[in-house]
């Protein structure tokens, strides 16, 4: 029977505490509380990172192996094996709930609530951004030529950014975020002046 019953109690069975939980042996369950320990250093986000996600998918899927990166605004990390793109789930929402997890764990160590995370699957994010570019180039030229704006169905942050990326350097359209929360959604209209 799973008896945690908090946020840190998951965390720490996946490998997130403040020791790894391989250095140690899991508590006897009418042990009494240890004595306190020294705090160690914060880790290395990039280490963290990918020390949660391998920690993570070796209980999924002991084949899955993870490669992290640092990039110029984020820590980006790749889940590949031969079923990694499974774990992208419907619509991408079980790797959105890993970066969530992925952004938390860095959070929780002081001062690393800043960086962004972005996670990809087999390929899966990369294939989406490439998908909603070419939504937009097509949109771009309806939008263009019709001189009406086009508003799309509300969608992520994420996606809303590739869109936006796509189309800030187009001569004849722009694309402007509106409404609010799980709303927000993107218009397509065209560049005046």
């Amino acid at each position: 029977m799973d008896n945690r019953t908090n946020l840190d109690d998951y965390l720490a069975g996946l490998g997130i505490s403040d020791a790894d939980e391989s250095e140690l042996p899991p508590p006897a369950p009418d042990a009494a509380p240890s004595a306190p320990t020294l705090e160690a250093a914060p880790e290395d986000p990039r280490a963290a990172l990918e020390r949660f996600l391998q920690g993570l998918v070796t209980r999924i899927d002991p084949d899955l192996s993870v490669t992290v990166r640092e990039a110029e605004d984020a820590l980006e990390a790749e889940i590949t094996g031969e079923h990694a793109a499974r774990l992208a789930g419907r619509d991408g929402r079980t790797l959105g709930a890993i970066e969530v997890l992925a952004y938390t764990v860095l959070a929780k160590q002081e001062g690393r609530g800043h960086l962004r995370v972005r996670v990809d699957v087999g390929g899966f994010r990369r294939r989406q951004a490439d998908t909603l570019t070419k939504l937009a180039e097509r949109l771009a030229v309806q939008v263009a030529k019709s001189g009406e704006p086009h508003e799309l169905q509300p969608m992520p942050p994420a996606e809303r950014r590739v869109i936006h990326i796509a189309l800030k350097e187009h001569p004849d359209v722009m694309s402007e975020s509106v409404g609010e929360g799980a709303a927000r959604r993107l218009i397509i209209k065209p560049r005046h002046g």
